[in-house]
């Protein structure tokens, strides 16, 4: 069993922390996004969960912006363009799965 206390982290500005990373099931990502900062549109191979410790982001993905506060859970399936953009200072809690997925540069040749 793996337990971490999200609310004791230290997690710098522009210093994410990957918690733990296991390959072929998940990876987990600490994120401090200091208010007005943002994660710029981009896509990823995984199903990606965001989970909102602390502060508040505004989600853009679909041509739609939704503010989510702290507790709030975001999803994107694999693929799907999306953008966060802190409206408060705000910690992250970023998962993958699966770890990685296909298509990323890490997994270059397979097909399934």
């Amino acid at each position: 069993m793996d337990i971490w206390d999200i609310t004791a982290l230290e997690i710098e500005p522009h210093q994410p922390e990957v918690l733990h990373s296991d390959e072929g099931a998940v990876r987990v990502i600490a994120i401090n996004l200091p208010s007005g900062e943002a994660l710029r549109d981009h896509e990823v191979h995984e199903h990606a969960w965001l989970h909102v410790h602390r502060g508040a982001v505004e989600v853009d993905a679909d041509g739609a912006t939704r503010r989510v506060g702290a507790g709030g859970l975001v999803h994107w399936p694999p693929g799907e363009r999306h953008a966060v953009r802190a409206a408060d200072d705000a910690l992250l809690v970023l998962l993958l799965a699966p770890w990685p997925g296909l298509g990323h540069p890490s997994r270059a040749g397979e097909t399934s």
